[in-house]
Formats: C-alpha cells, structure tokens, sequence
C-alpha cells in the first residue's frame, strides 16, 4: 500500500495529490454538512468569517507546500492563489449580475455556488491537465499563453466600464427556447415534474434555478480561460497549478456574499485585474529578452500585490462615502 502511494503522478507522489483530494473533500463536507444543512441568508459577517477561514487554509497549505517541496515552489503557489483569488473577482461580479437578473434569494444562492464548485473542480482539472501536456510537449506554447494575457488584459481594459448583459446571453436565449422552464422558482430544486395542461401529463421542467447553475458554470470557464493561462505563466508544475486554483475557488462562494453587499464599491478594479493580465504575460517576453528562464516568483508577487493594492485602494477612495463612482470617469 505504501508502495503504491510514493508512484509519481504528473511529476509529484500520489499520497501528495490525496492528502489535497482529502482536504478539499473534508472542507466541502464541512461547509455543506455543518455550515449550511439548511437554505439560509448568509449574512456579511458570516461570508467575512468563512472567507478568512479559507483564505488561512489556502496560506497554510502554501506554507505546506514551501516547506514538503522548495521554497521556490511554496512562493509559487502563493503567486497563483493570489492571481486566481483576484482574477475570481471579476467573476463575482458576474455572478451578482445574473442572480440579480433572476430574483435569486440570497438563501438560495449558496446552494447553486455549492454545487457549481464541484463543476468547477472537475472543469479545472481537464483545462490544467491539457495545459500542463501542451506545455511539456511544446514549450513555445507558453508564448502562445502570454500573447492571449496581453490581449485579454488590453480587451479588459478597453471594456472595463460595460456591464455583463445577462439577457442576450446566447446560451441562455438556447435553453429557454428548447427546454420547458418554469415561470417561477421552486425552492431551491433544480428540477420539477409538474402537469402540462396541454399533454395532460406531467413533464420535467427546468427552474430558473438551473438556468443560473449553468450561466454560473459557463461563466467560470469563460474566466478559467483567462485565469489558467497566467498560472501557467507562475510555474508549469501542474501540482501547484491545480491546488492554488482550487483553494482560490474554494473560498471564492464564502467571499462573493460579502462582496456582492458592496460590489460599487470595487468600481475600478477591473482595471487593476486588466493590468495584471497584461504584466504577467509581458514577463515571459521580457524573462526572455533578459535571457532568464523566468521572472523570480517574489517580483511576480510583489507587482501583483501593488497593482491589486492600488486598484482596490483607488476603488474605495473614490467611492468613499458610500458615493458610487461617476459613469463619465469610468468611461473616460
């Protein structure tokens, strides 16, 4: 049994990769079967509190990580959890946008992030692990990872001031069209069977419910799209890749309840977010012109504290006083 647990899985021992499934699965439990048994209002107290828990469990396992692999590989680690606990903002305040656009109780919205997380965990993994083959097979792929930052970031930049428009969703527009959605909620079931007065027979419907369960889903592989390239841009250790991802994610349901609360406040940090992108996919290119294999993970974390730093800090100073930020300074 030993034996089995020291084989090598994608470059690191299987017993490293379980006691991460292990944790992961236990914080789950925890949450659903201890926290929150019962659909409830999370108040932003208690998102604050959980938040900072899995924040503490997500640094702790980095320091798990400096100490059981390098020190160079637990800065790493920090590196990606911090970029990808950033980036997840700007999913947040998609996800604001399409519970606002379908009345979703705040009691029921832990129920669809709860669930949307293990699609996450899954979608992830496949995007990581087809990221991780390309690189190890072609190292100029990288190239490809940085030139698609720089685009994305520029894109986010140009479009910073546009709110997501939930209704001309395609996908959306696809599902009401083709499947038979229920004029209402039904609790908190994603599913229902009730009588067609046309058939006479009682037919399964989607709720409003699942339609967010999917647009949440979708949204986040939309946002991996971004967020996957630029740990491959930390380290291409796909260890330490997948397990920051994941423990960004993981408390990212607990801290959308205290952000939504005060989403106006945070008007400017797209930018801060969109300026991040762009640095860490210029710095392959500029590694390369300095003839380093890459830039030193400490830099990396630095820059990206002081970028977020200021947009978060710009953010609050200009909507300070509860004053909500002018739409002609957004745009300019």
């Amino acid at each position: 049994m030993l034996d089995i647990l020291t084989l090598p899985l994608l470059a690191k021992p299987l017993w490293m990769w379980a006691a991460f499934a292990g944790l992961v699965i236990a914080l789950l439990a925890f949450d659903l079967g201890v926290l929150h048994t019962k659909s409830k209002e999370i108040s932003v107290r208690e998102s604050l509190l959980l938040s900072a828990f899995y924040i503490a469990m997500g640094v702790a396992f980095g320091g798990w990580v400096w100490w059981q692999i390098s020190p160079q590989a637990g800065l790493e680690y920090l590196t990606g959890y911090v970029i990808e606990k950033s980036l997840s903002m700007d999913n947040i305040f998609v996800m604001a946008m399409i519970f606002g656009y379908f009345g979703i109780p705040r009691a029921y919205q832990h129920r669809v992030l709860f669930w949307g997380i293990l699609a996450v965990i899954i979608l992830r993994g496949l995007m990581i692990g087809l990221g991780a083959a390309l690189v190890q097979q072609f190292s100029w792929v990288l190239y490809i990872f940085a030139a698609f930052l720089v685009g994305t970031g520029v894109k986010m930049l140009w479009a910073a001031d546009k709110a997501y428009d939930v209704e001309s969703n395609p996908l959306l527009r696809f599902m009401r069209r083709r499947f038979r959605v229920t004029d209402g909620l039904r609790g908190e079931r994603f599913l229902v069977r009730e009588h067609d007065p046309a058939s006479g027979k009682r037919v399964l419907s989607l709720t409003p419910l699942f339609l967010v369960l999917v647009l949440v889903n979708v949204a986040d592989v939309i946002f991996a799209v971004d967020s996957v390239p630029a740990i491959f841009a930390i380290t291409t250790d796909p260890y330490i890749v997948f397990t920051s991802n994941i423990f960004a994610i993981l408390g990212l349901r607990a801290l959308y309840f205290a952000l939504a609360a005060m989403i106006d406040r945070f008007a400017y940090l797209k930018y801060a977010l969109a300026t991040v992108l762009i640095f860490i996919g210029s710095k392959i290119v500029v590694a390369d012109m300095l003839g380093v294999a890459k830039i030193p993970p400490s830099i990396s974390l630095g820059v990206t504290f002081a970028i977020l730093g200021a947009g978060i800090g710009w953010s609050l100073w200009k909507t300070r006083a509860g004053q909500p930020a002018r739409a002609d300074e957004l745009a300019a």
